[in-house]
């Protein structure tokens, strides 16, 4: 029996070209933000069988998942609405809480916060700004949610619609990468990433595909 899991990253956001960390701040899906998850819906709806997936033959999704903020939540019900579904929302999905440095840019921390911000830089995992959240906290929150989703879904085509740090944890998880690596995985905004579940055995068969305006 296998299980099917769409681990998607959320639209651009009204505040990405300012390139910002958001963080747990409620940010807005931007106009293209939505236009790339309806572009991601209708490829998962006509053109999903050219990811040459096993198991069943139609491209139906059984359940789609999000976190509770809102980019996330848009996103989720531009992809189930063809599907005929709702979003579930979890929370423990949301993105990594940047404490202090939420609405501020990479530059921004690097000049007000030095000290942090490099002890941040060599040790992602347990270090974390001031009211955030450490890398390995994250993971324990977000892996407890995914596993208890995939043990429910077993067989099933699952949409996890989430957010970039989010995803990058599940992929290293998945793969057996070590979390200090975590930025060296790309997750672009509306990035899809398939993997199938053979029993407890993940197999990795796409990642950060992102459906540009051309393919619609």
């Amino acid at each position: 029996m296998i299980t099917t899991v769409y681990i998607i990253r959320h639209g651009l956001t009204t505040t990405a070209e300012e390139k910002k960390y958001s963080g747990h701040q409620d940010v807005a899906l931007s106009e293209e933000g939505k236009k790339q998850m309806e572009r991601l819906a209708d490829h998962l709806v006509y053109k999903a069988t050219e990811i040459q997936l096993p198991g069943r033959a139609d491209n139906s999704l059984d359940c789609v998942f999000c976190s509770d903020l809102k980019r996330s939540g848009k996103s989720a019900e531009i992809i189930a609405r063809p599907f005929g579904l709702q979003p579930v929302v979890v929370p423990d999905l949301r993105e990594i809480s940047f404490g202090r440095w939420e609405g501020m840019t990479f530059d921004e921390i690097n000049h007000e916060y030095p000290d942090e911000f490099n002890a941040w830089v060599n040790d992602p995992l347990t270090f974390f700004p001031v009211d955030g959240e450490s890398t390995e906290a994250v993971r324990d929150r977000v892996m407890t949610a995914f596993f208890d989703i995939i043990e429910k879904g077993k067989g099933k085509k699952i949409a996890i619609v989430a957010h970039g740090g989010v995803n990058r944890i599940i992929i290293c998880e998945l793969l057996g990468i070590p979390l200090q690596n975590i930025f060296r995985i790309e997750q672009n905004f509306s990035a899809l990433n398939v993997f199938s579940f053979h029993g407890d055995f993940a197999v990795l068969r796409l990642m950060n595909y992102v459906v540009d305006a051309q393919s619609k």
